[in-house]
């Protein structure tokens, strides 16, 4: 028979990745806590229609090429979540959250699902660390969310990071600018890959995302969304320019930086960071004010950011930073059969509920102790305890350090405050 193997752009994390993982997640939920962001949890499924509806011009391709989407028996359509946003909008909406002091800090961590082509750090299944601030539009939110993006990565310890930042307007500005930029890609349709002219008629702005052969040069001369913003959308832009300014925060204004989906406005951003190999973008997000109205809800501006875990686990050992070392037993109990492993049992469950950590050695049968010192010092454990049949009998312990100080004997009842110590 052949080996089942792991479906294709899943991902199986080892215990040695875990602890990355569990840094990661650490260090993220601690950070939102203090910028005052709550922890949500929404559904893996939702209906379609959130989706689709969310994410604009682009909804056929998005919804038929990249979801895992499921037919019901009673005909209705559901979905894998694809991303954080829209699912978080949903649960704002539907759970009254527009009665709560506003504006509404959100963070959550889980996993998200897309039908995309497997590449470095970017899996079918992969897992996202998503912060969301609803009901303000102030330029100050934009900046909170980007902040929590930039320390949660100057907290793991990357190094050589900075903002890419720009605007892609609102739904006065923005068409006035594709009008524009559909007209000078029009003049170069000779020079566009199949799939770019595929872009300018799902999603024009994606075009300028391009990594197409020869499109750096050709998109240099295209015009700026800058020059084209309203006075509401200027005077965002210019607001948080100034504030990042104010934190001495470094950025650079990418006129080619856009996102993916159609419900951003304004403020899109990327983190970018130096020494990860050819993709320097680490995580991104940006304004998306008409979402709510779009999946039925009321009026509600929003600001946020999500960043693949993956992605950041990659680039830790890229740049060779180390999370703690996950903490494993520093006891092991040894025996020799019988009587003395059911003494060694129940030792290890009392340990354990005092609070410390311990391994016992498992051996259906005798085993020699020899045998079990190998897997003490394999296991890197500081102490071994050790019960033979006089200690059961008499109601004491061996203690055994690795450290290479001298073994002793202690009563049974001694032993919790003496590990303690």
């Amino acid at each position: 028979m052949t080996t089942i193997r792991r479906a294709t752009g899943m991902l199986d994390i080892l215990p040695e990745d875990r602890r990355y993982w569990d840094w990661v997640i650490a260090v993220g939920s601690d950070l939102a806590g203090r910028y005052g962001f709550q922890r949500l949890d929404v559904p893996i499924l939702e209906y379609t229609d959130l989706f689709a509806r969310g994410v604009g011009m682009a909804s056929d391709f998005f919804v038929q090429k990249e979801m895992y989407t499921i037919e019901e028996l009673d005909g209705t359509s559901i979905t894998l979540r694809p991303e954080f946003t829209a699912g978080i909008v949903r649960a704002y909406i539907q759970n009254g959250m527009s009665s709560w002091s506003q504006p509404v800090k959100l963070f959550t961590i889980g996993p998200i699902f897309r039908r995309e082509r497997p590449q470095a750090g970017r899996y079918r299944q992969h897992s996202q660390f998503n912060c969301e601030i609803l009901g303000e539009t102030d330029p100050a939110a934009d900046l909170e969310v980007m902040m929590v993006a930039m320390n949660l990565y100057r907290d793991l310890g990357y190094q050589g990071l900075t903002f890419q930042l720009n605007s892609t307007g609102c739904r006065e500005c923005k068409p006035v600018y594709v009008v524009a930029l559909k007209e000078f890609l029009a003049d170069h349709l000779h020079k566009l890959a199949d799939i770019d002219k595929e872009r300018i008629q799902r999603n024009a702005l994606r075009v300028l995302d391009s990594k197409e052969p020869g499109m750096d040069d050709l998109l240099a001369d295209a015009p700026h969304i800058i020059d084209y913003l309203c006075e509401d959308c200027a005077s965002h832009l210019a607001d948080l320019r100034c504030l990042l300014e104010a934190l001495g925060q470094s950025y650079i204004i990418n006129f080619r930086l856009v996102r993916g989906i159609d419900y951003y406005t304004k403020t899109v951003f990327e983190v970018w960071a130096q020494g990860i190999g050819a993709q320097a973008a680490v995580c991104g997000g940006g304004r998306y004010d008409g979402l709510a109205e779009a999946v039925g809800g009321a009026s509600t501006p929003g600001v946020g950011f999500g960043s693949g875990i993956e992605r950041i686990v990659m680039g830790m050992k890229q740049q060779g930073l180390e999370p703690p070392t996950a903490s494993q037993p520093e006891i092991l109990i040894a025996h020799f059969g019988g009587e003395t492993k059911t003494a060694a049992v129940r030792l290890a469950f009392l340990l354990r509920d005092a609070g410390l950590g311990a391994r016992l050695a498992f051996a259906r049968h005798r085993r020699s102790m020899k045998s079990q010192m190998r897997e003490a010092n394999r296991r890197q454990a500081k102490t071994v305890l050790i019960l033979g049949e006089s200690e059961v009998a008499e109601g004491m312990v061996a203690v055994r350090p690795l450290d290479g100080g001298d073994q002793t004997r202690v009563p049974l009842t001694a032993i919790v405050s003496l590990l303690k110590k």
